[in-house]
C-alpha cells in the first residue's frame, strides 16, 4: 500500500470513535474477560517485571489484573514519554506511588526508579491476522522495544472490534507474542495468529 499512513489515520480515528461508543457495561465485561485470560494463561507473570499503562480513550485497563501479579511478586512499571522520537522510560509504580501528568495528560509515576521490563502488556488502536499492532501514530513503543538489550515478551491487548486483516506494517513495526482479547489468547508465528487453550499457554509460560 502506497499511502498507508493515511489509511492508517483512517482506521485510527474510526476505532477510537467506536471505542470510545461502546457501552460500559461491554467494555466492562470484554476487560473482566481479557484481566482473566491473562490471570490464567501467563502464571509466570506473577514473578516478572511487567511494562503495563494508563488506560486512554476507552482502552482495556491492565490494572486490576496487574494488581493481582503484583500481590504475589511482580514489580510493575508505567511508560513515560521524556522527548519526541526518543524511547519511552519504564517507571516503577503501585497503587500508592507518587503521580504527575505526563504526555497527552496520561498519569505518570513522579520520578519512582526506572526499570528494563521483562513483560510488556500493550495498548493497541488494532491489531492484524500476524499480531502486527496500530498504534496511536507517534512509534514510541516501536521505538523503545528496539533499544532494549533483551527483547520482553510482548502481550499486545484489545477488544475483538480492534481487530483488522491487514495493518500493513513497516519495516520499523514490531510484532506481538501474544494478543488477548475477550474472545482468547492468539499466539503470533510465522503465519497468522493461532488461537491456543489458556492451559496450554500457562504450560508455556510456567513459574520458572
Amino acid at each position: 500500500m502506497k499511502d498507508w499512513k493515511a489509511w492508517r489515520k483512517r482506521e485510527r480515528e474510526r476505532i477510537i470513535a467506536e471505542r470510545l461508543a461502546i457501552a460500559s457495561a461491554h467494555n466492562q465485561r470484554w476487560s473482566t474477560a481479557i484481566s482473566s485470560l491473562l490471570q490464567q494463561g501467563f502464571p509466570n507473570l506473577r514473578k516478572k517485571k511487567i511494562g503495563l499503562y494508563w488506560p486512554f480513550r476507552g482502552e482495556y485497563d491492565p490494572r486490576p489484573a496487574a494488581h493481582d501479579f503484583m500481590a504475589a511478586g511482580a514489580v510493575l512499571a508505567l511508560p513515560e514519554v521524556v522527548g519526541k522520537n526518543k524511547p519511552m522510560h519504564f517507571r516503577e509504580w503501585w497503587p500508592d506511588a507518587p503521580m504527575c501528568l505526563g504526555a497527552y495528560d496520561i498519569p505518570v509515576p513522579h520520578e519512582t526508579r526506572c526499570i528494563q521490563p521483562d513483560v510488556l502488556i500493550v495498548p493497541m488502536v488494532g491489531f492484524d491476522q500476524k499480531g502486527y499492532r496500530l498504534g496511536y501514530g507517534s512509534g514510541y513503543y516501536d521505538r523503545t522495544l528496539a533499544t532494549f538489550s533483551v527483547c520482553p515478551m510482548t502481550i499486545g491487548v484489545a477488544f475483538e472490534m480492534q481487530r483488522l486483516e491487514n495493518v500493513h506494517p513497516q519495516l520499523h513495526d514490531i510484532a506481538m507474542h501474544y494478543v488477548i482479547t475477550e474472545m482468547g489468547i492468539f499466539q503470533a508465528g510465522r503465519e497468522l495468529l493461532q488461537q491456543i487453550p489458556a492451559e496450554l499457554c500457562a504450560k508455556n509460560n510456567a513459574v520458572v
